[in-house]
């Protein structure tokens, strides 16, 4: 991959920034289903004017072996509705080798209208800094314009500074209801925290939406589906999730 010096693509303040009160702004979705099985959630995603901060392409953990034209369609659309769409790419903890981490860049590039990547099985330690450091310069000298780093967990901060965005959450609602945010993280704007919370019913949503503005997240996606991939489809409630945030939505006070 690439080397460059990596520079900062998000400022930071010196003093807190503030979550509004009532929840995050904007949700984002793992697309992690197929057109022909789940086309309308498909045509929901392309409608313009929604609260949706981006969507995670993914294929097959990656761009797959070759152009698949129903996703195309897809993509394509939703990217003309104004929604980011970004591809998926499992990095492996900073184990999987950099040349086919390039060639899954490359490939989304040629083949899909996206804006960026979302790196997902993100270490969160220092000592993997340097690879995700390489694997964020390469990105971007692709052309990518937004980098997204899913790590699950909280990481170290440093990691604030290689991507534009972090999800800092990803599990049930029994595990997000302990969850607390370092302080580290109200030195961004909220915005850049990603939450994805699954297997939670229609009745804890406002709950739920309300503990991530606690946790100085901006960015989520609250679902009640569950199992081996919660991502296979749209929340049941899905249009209601995009009213209470699209409440909130706008510039971060």
């Amino acid at each position: 991959m690439a080397e460059a010096t990596l520079a900062s693509h998000r400022t930071s303040r010196t003093t807190p920034w503030r979550t509004r009160a009532g929840g995050p702004s904007a949700v984002v979705v793992p697309a992690y289903f197929h057109p022909a099985v789940a086309a309308e959630d498909w045509d929901t995603l392309a409608r313009p004017g929604q609260p949706v901060g981006a969507i995670v392409l993914n294929i097959a953990s990656g761009p797959g072996t070759a152009l698949e034209p129903d996703l195309h369609t897809v993509a394509t659309r939703t990217a003309a509705a104004g929604i980011p769409v970004l591809g998926y790419l499992d990095t492996t903890y900073g184990r999987r080798p950099a040349e086919d981490l390039f060639a899954d860049m490359t490939s989304y590039l040629r083949w899909y209208a996206i804006r960026g990547f979302f790196f997902d099985q993100v270490a969160t330690g220092v000592g993997a800094l340097p690879w995700y450091r390489e694997a964020a310069v390469t990105a971007r000298s692709l052309g990518a314009e937004q980098v997204v780093f899913n790590h699950g967990a909280y990481p170290d901060p440093a990691y604030a500074g290689l991507a534009d965005d972090l999800v800092t959450f990803e599990g049930p609602l029994r595990a997000y209801e302990d969850v607390v945010a370092p302080p580290w993280v109200r030195e961004h704007d909220p915005a850049r925290f990603w939450h994805l919370v699954y297997d939670t019913p229609k009745e804890h949503l406002g709950a739920t939406l309300r503990h991530a503005a606690r946790c100085h997240a901006g960015t989520v996606l609250v679902t009640d589906r569950a199992g081996a991939n919660p991502w296979d489809g749209l929340p049941s409630y899905f249009g209601h999730e995009l009213a209470a945030v699209g409440i909130h939505g706008g510039k971060p006070g």
